[in-house]
């Protein structure tokens, strides 16, 4: 039987799942999976990294901007934990930390801080819709 903690649980792990997927299929270059996993546009926020302002963008001009960066790479992998997630109806919040490593030449260049992500649920899908990264550090070759 489900009471509402073990419901609240699964709604959770669920949302997690799909962050979890869309940093998966970032590092596997599965772009098509990557533009399904967001909104038709999404409020992109990399300023605590690179100084550059909050931007809406279409789910296809991040994929674009996404799939030229990272290809310079020989490989990235993504690492996510300590998930915070709050949700109320159909919109679903996230906070957790990653930690990724970009691969190039044996040299790598290891990015770590946290996420803030919005989603929305629809068709029994989280898309997101916001989508920040708050820059903490960064080591190895940074010169890429």
């Amino acid at each position: 039987m489900f009471n509402c903690a073990t419901i609240k649980k699964m709604e959770s792990q669920q949302i997690i799942q799909q962050i979890e997927l869309l940093f998966e299929a970032t590092d596997a270059r599965d772009w098509d999976h990557v533009e399904k996993s967001m909104d038709e546009q999404v409020l992109l926020d990399y300023s605590s990294m690179n100084g550059n302002p909050p931007a809406m963008l279409g789910a296809l001009e991040i994929v674009t901007a996404w799939s030229a960066f990272l290809p310079g790479f020989d490989s990235t992998h993504h690492q996510l934990s300590d998930f915070i997630v709050k949700k109320a109806a159909h919109i679903a919040t996230a906070h957790f930390d990653g930690h990724a490593n970009h691969c190039l030449d044996g040299d790598v260049w290891t990015v770590q801080g946290s996420y803030d992500l919005k989603l929305r649920q629809a068709n029994n899908r989280w898309l997101v819709t916001e989508f920040k990264f708050n820059f903490a550090k960064q080591s190895g070759n940074t010169e890429g």
